[in-house]
């Protein structure tokens, strides 16, 4: 029914509500005097119409608030019936009673007509009428079992998507005791968390076994703990969230469910943020993402597309990456301004012709080489890549007139041991002096291990055990940040929004808040668990011994900055005296070395370039060096 049909519905259903309201307070026949006060009382339910426009909320949708509004639009067109009597047609058929009627009469009608639209909406008309006992259970859906509080199960099933087209809820499962036996929209709370499992061995004793379980908070899914959660995987019982910590909004539509990924029951609970800095970064702007393609690249492109930017452009050296997330992005946002472009950023003709054509705004680098194993063993490739390729973005960036430039770093550039810390250190560095100077902002933004992307530990341990085993470790001492690709992202967003809005460029790194340090044996001793299996008999771990290039412990900060709190979840590492320059030729050399495949002068000079830019005193030039 669109807004005309709509107003002319509470216009009649105030001309009813006055001669309900006339015959219940005098009870004489009507006349002509009648109808007519019934029609200026629809005149003034008009004018109300007119003026507040109680219309425009959907009749499925309603809520408490709207019924309170109902009511209110009934008072104001008694109100305004009485001044119109006053001049066009003095006295009234039972006086203020009549009027009062009328009013409680049509907040009653129009309240009504939304009961009863909304109920055929969600299809609960005549479940509701006939069913004498809590929530039905339909045969033909899964049953649901909802974690959380009674406020937030009760929030969750008062949404307005049919939730029984999907799952049938058996009961509340609240952390607090005092809520049990409270029943919310006709399910019950059965128990308190802590008497989970006591709840689920009724449910099945009453053949009500549920096939999922939604965890409404984090909070309330962090009390099970893995080897519970592990038993309800093995046993087939689907576990569910709503909308991740990075869904810039919930779907209009209503709830939607997810199945929680491994990588999320292995992180600590996700820091928070408001989204609306990051909208305020991208919203309008064209935005370039280099690594479109890659785990982290591509959670840039879903979270930057769901914030409103004017374009879109996605640059990545692999065809089968790029094809993904462009053809991902295409389906979730069919009306964005989209480009994907096959491009290595090591042509540092191609990358400054890109640049040139698309003009972005802003722009995220993201292309990387990765796996510190494969990059120790492929140094040439390594420095080549995250050197010289950022060195290219950089320079094609500023010459393009980009307004912002993000490099995408990581905890493995402080204090390097590896050929991919170096590079990542170096390149660091290469951002900020061929991006800076000039009317560009550079931002650097670095953090440690995230759960799920390319070179994580998780996959390889997914894998072990699915093989039934061994897991192997380098270390049982190793110890690493983690945090989950959107949560990750999402911080990164924001820390670039920071230092967009900030009235001086940022002088030092973005970190992100880790965290405390997880040992990689408790991870792999958690993912064990968490497949319903006990670490030591059912899968042995492993001690393998440290590879070339890795460390036990990674951190943020080095030992010539000094961090200081930026935002919530964000840190600056500042130096403690201004970087070095590096020479122009010096970053031709180490191409030309690494062109050449000399593995050994390219690991010397990189190196020695790191130490240069970790000095504690006083800066200089980086000089080449004679060999």
């Amino acid at each position: 029914m669109g807004h005309a049909g709509k107003i002319a519905t509470h216009v009649l259903l105030a001309f009813l509500a006055l001669l309900v309201g006339r015959y219940l307070v005098i009870d004489m026949p009507f006349t002509r005097d009648t109808l007519l006060q019934a029609s200026l009382y629809a005149l003034g339910a008009l004018i109300v119409e007119l003026a507040f426009r109680v219309e425009r909320a959907p009749w499925r949708f309603v809520s408490a608030s709207d019924h309170l509004r109902l009511f209110r639009s009934a008072v104001l067109t008694a109100a305004t019936f009485m001044v119109i009597t006053r001049f066009v047609h003095p006295g009234i058929d039972g006086g203020l009673r009549t009027v009062a009627g009328a009013a409680l009469i049509q907040g009653t009608f129009l309240s009504a007509l939304r009961v009863i639209r909304r109920s055929l909406h969600e299809r609960l008309l005549l479940d509701s009428v006939l069913r004498l006992g809590p929530a039905s259970m339909h045969p033909a859906l899964p049953r649901l079992l909802i974690v959380g509080s009674a406020a937030e199960a009760e929030a969750f099933l008062r949404a307005p998507a049919g939730l029984g087209e999907r799952y049938a809820p058996i009961g509340v499962v609240s952390p607090m005791d005092r809520e049990t036996g409270d029943e919310l929209r006709g399910v019950c709370v059965l128990g308190a968390i802590a008497d989970f499992d006591r709840v689920l061995a009724r449910l099945r004793d009453s053949g009500l076994s549920p096939s999922a379980i939604l965890f409404l908070t984090d909070s309330a899914m962090s009390t099970f703990g893995a080897e519970r959660l592990g038993r309800l995987k093995t046993e087939g019982v689907r576990l569910l969230r709503r909308h991740g910590v990075v869904e810039m909004g919930a779907a209009a539509s209503g709830p939607v469910l997810r199945e929680i990924s491994l990588e999320e029951l292995l992180s600590r609970p996700p820091v928070r943020l408001d989204p609306e800095p990051v909208r305020a970064l991208v919203s309008g702007r064209r935005v370039l993402v280099t690594g479109a393609g890659g785990s982290i690249g591509s959670e840039l492109c879903r979270q930057i597309a769901a914030s409103g930017c004017a374009q879109l452009t996605m640059v990545d050296a692999s065809e089968y990456n790029l094809f993904h997330i462009d053809r991902e992005i295409a389906e979730s946002h069919p009306a964005l301004h989209r480009r994907e472009i096959l491009c290595d950023v090591r042509d540092a003709a191609r990358v400054r012709r890109v640049f040139a054509d698309q003009k972005p705004d802003i722009i995220f680098h993201a292309a990387a080489l990765k796996h510190v194993t494969l990059v120790e063993n492929h140094p040439c490739e390594g420095v080549r890549t995250n050197v010289l390729g950022t060195r290219n973005v950089a320079t094609a960036a500023k010459a393009c007139g980009a307004a912002h430039l993000a490099l995408i770093s990581t905890d493995k550039a402080v204090a390097p041991t590896s050929v991919m810390g170096a590079a990542k250190r170096v390149a660091e560095a290469v951002a900020r002096q061929y991006g800076g100077g000039g009317d560009m902002r550079v931002s650097i933004v670095r953090f440690g291990n995230v759960l799920g992307s390319a070179g994580s530990v998780v996959p390889i341990f997914r894998q072990q055990i699915a093989r039934g085993g061994p897991i192997t470790l380098t270390d049982a001492e190793v110890e690493r940040y983690f945090m989950t690709i959107p949560e990750a992202v999402q911080l990164v967003l924001r820390a670039v929004a920071l230092s967009m809005i900030a009235s001086e460029p940022e002088a030092g790194v973005l970190t992100l808040e880790m965290g405390e340090p997880v040992k990689i044996i408790d991870l792999a001793k958690r993912m064990i668990e968490l497949q319903g299996l006990v670490p030591g008999r059912d899968i042995e771990i492993q001690i393998t011994g440290l590879r070339p290039g890795e460390k036990l412990t990674e951190t943020l900060v080095d030992v010539n900055e000094v961090a200081r709190p930026k935002a919530p979840g964000i840190m600056e590492a500042l130096r403690l005296s201004p970087a070095p320059i590096i020479e122009d030729a010096r970053l031709e050399t180490l191409d030309a070395l690494a062109e050449l495949g000399d593995e050994a002068a390219v690991r010397a000079q990189l190196f020695d370039l790191v130490e240069d830019l970790r000095q504690v005193g006083p800066s200089k030039v980086v000089k080449i060096r004679a060999s």
